[in-house]
């Protein structure tokens, strides 16, 4: 005879009702939080790709004074959206890729007044004065993510907000 009773084993875990009731809770939560983190995530955009277009000019900018000028900053396929290259002039006098800056998902950048090419000359100096707007997709100037990069012949570059005017 035993001396201490059997006792049945105590179940370690979750059944599968409170499971699902925990996952119901959280896609709940998740569903009323993602509308508030889309305006974040278009900051987030804009901002990376004013900073990348900063740095490009003056990266380009130290490269022109570096070389003696003949560096150029051109949109990839006449587009900004798509990205931009910097492009320099070697000692053989051939063209020479220096840096390339990719596309931007669910970003448009435009140059107001539609030049698709920036020339450095051997001062840093920028030719023509640039006016970028960048916007999330399908949004215009006026919403609070659109940032403005303008950039002046001395090579002053300045973020604004979308709806102002670099003037």
């Amino acid at each position: 005879m035993l001396k201490y009773p059997v006792l049945p084993l105590k179940q370690h875990g979750f059944t599968l009702i409170e499971l699902m009731v925990t996952v119901s809770i959280l896609a709940v939560i998740a569903m009323i939080s993602a509308p508030s983190v889309t305006p974040l995530i278009e900051r987030w955009r804009v901002r990376s790709a004013a900073e990348e277009l900063k740095s490009t000019i003056y990266y380009a900018r130290s490269e022109a004074i570096k070389r003696g000028g003949g560096i150029t900053i051109s949109a990839i396929d006449d587009n900004w959206a798509n990205g931009w290259e910097v492009h320099g002039i070697d000692a053989d006098g051939d063209d020479e890729l220096l840096q390339t800056s990719g596309a931007s998902t669910s970003l448009a950048i435009s140059e107001e007044s539609d030049a698709t090419e920036l020339a450095l000359d051997r001062w840093g100096t920028i030719a023509p004065v640039a006016d970028f707007l960048l916007t999330p997709a399908n949004k215009d100037e006026d919403d609070a993510s659109a940032a403005r990069v303008c950039i002046s012949a001395s090579g002053l570059v300045r973020r604004l907000p979308g709806s102002q005017d670099c003037s």
